[in-house]
């Protein structure tokens, strides 16, 4: 498929934009076609790692709890990534196409990460450590499967998730 074929029902304009920004980005960490990076992943990453420490070490659940979500822009301006700048400015240029599909992944993920530390926090105060690790263990698995389709987003591929798909994998994991 040709670059014009992918980006078919966009203006001129978007293409030329779209087009330019590829060949900025070339060599990067950033994806040519998306124009997406996957380093925005490491932001959850950084979550479900203090998910899988709560069952050794239940303190792990406050620095959990202090967690915030950060959009794709925040996080670069924030991070050590070395293409952050470019990053940043490429995703004004991304594709609709994948830009929407990546935050409705992203904003299932952020509207997840209470609902399950609500569940990890009556385990905890539970006292009972079997229950604790089931909660942790499927938060990480849940959360894992939601950051593989922003992942496949990211490099292109087309997988999709809604709602229901996401009320299915948590009645899966419960």
């Amino acid at each position: 498929m040709s670059d014009i074929e992918e980006l078919d029902g966009i203006d001129a304009d978007e293409v030329e934009g779209y087009l330019a920004y590829r060949e900025k980005i070339r060599g990067s960490n950033i994806n040519e076609q998306t124009l997406l990076a996957t380093d925005y992943l490491n932001h959850f990453n950084e979550f479900v790692m203090l998910v899988g420490l709560i069952p050794d070490m239940p303190d792990c659940l406050e620095e959990a709890q202090a967690w915030a979500p950060k959009g794709y822009k925040e996080h670069f301006q924030d991070s050590l990534f070395s293409d952050k700048d470019l990053a940043v400015e490429a995703y004004d240029v991304a594709p609709a196409q994948y830009r929407r599909q990546f935050e409705t992944t992203v904003s299932m993920i952020n509207s997840l990460i209470p609902q399950v530390l609500t569940r990890i926090k009556a385990a905890v105060d539970s006292n009972d450590t079997d229950r604790v690790t089931h909660e942790c263990t499927k938060t990480s698995a849940l959360l894992q499967g939601l950051m593989d389709v922003v992942s496949a987003i990211i490099n292109g591929e087309n997988p999709t998730i809604n709602q229901d798909g996401v009320d299915a994998l948590l009645e899966d994991q419960i």
